[in-house]
């Protein structure tokens, strides 16, 4: 499902790398791309595509991930609202992107948008800021994985979700929905689904969060989640 790009509701408005853009350049790029609705567990972008388009998550989740030859996924970053998906200026994706939950995206040409990089020299800051973000994010999902104690991987990723979840840099948000299902919890951990329930459930019963539904997750104990993600 497509439709026209508009900037004033735009939930991202202020965090994405077109945020740095004058207004009438903002309105081109509006007028050049458009807004795509993708399911849960739609393909955003393919291994193998050609680069044509640049993409910026308005909202929900994607992952990105890698398939080999066996079909075991490997995921190897977690992209949210204000976040690109896509790699801009290589030839074609070697990552596949999926949305993890009913995801939107601001879609532009991607040679339109290069071009606007090379005019504008602040959007080429704004997107060296984003690469750096990435670079750190991809840090902090390796030492995550590396943490010896199952329940500081899940600690960890749960508080990695409540900072992904706020509207704003200032807080973390204390009520959300888990975008990954337990077994791709586990793949991205490198645990056992039956550990990550088993850890879910430990960490509810000690107060720490209370789930809600299939997905939803409030924080109750920030502090001993840092403890834990700490150690």
């Amino acid at each position: 499902m497509t439709a026209p790009i508009v900037c004033a509701t735009c939930p991202v408005a202020d965090r994405a790398v077109c945020s740095v853009l004058a207004p009438e350049d903002r309105a081109e790029l509006a007028r050049l791309g458009q807004q795509r609705l993708y399911a849960r567990g739609e393909t955003i972008v393919a291994a193998g595509d050609a680069n044509t388009v640049c993409i910026t998550l308005t909202e929900g989740a994607a992952k990105l991930s890698s398939i080999d030859r066996d079909g075991t996924e490997r995921i190897v970053a977690l992209i949210h609202p204000a976040g690109m998906a896509g790699q801009l200026f290589a030839p074609s994706a070697t990552l596949h992107v999926t949305a993890l939950t009913r995801t939107a995206a601001c879609v532009f040409p991607a040679d339109r948008f290069a071009a606007l990089v090379r005019e504008r020299p602040e959007l080429a800051q704004r997107l060296l800021t984003e690469l750096a973000r990435e670079l750190d994010a991809s840090r902090t999902l390796i030492d995550l994985i590396s943490k010896r104690q199952a329940k500081g991987r899940v600690a960890a990723l749960i508080l990695a979700f409540s900072r992904a979840a706020s509207p704003a840099d200032c807080h973390d948000a204390d009520r959300f929905d888990l975008p990954l299902t337990r077994g791709e919890i586990a793949q991205l951990l490198g645990l056992t689904i039956e550990t990550v329930s088993r850890t879910l459930t430990a960490l509810e019963q000690g107060g720490a969060i209370a789930r809600h539904g299939t997905h939803g997750i409030a924080i109750r104990d920030r502090n001993h989640l840092d403890l834990l993600a700490a150690a």
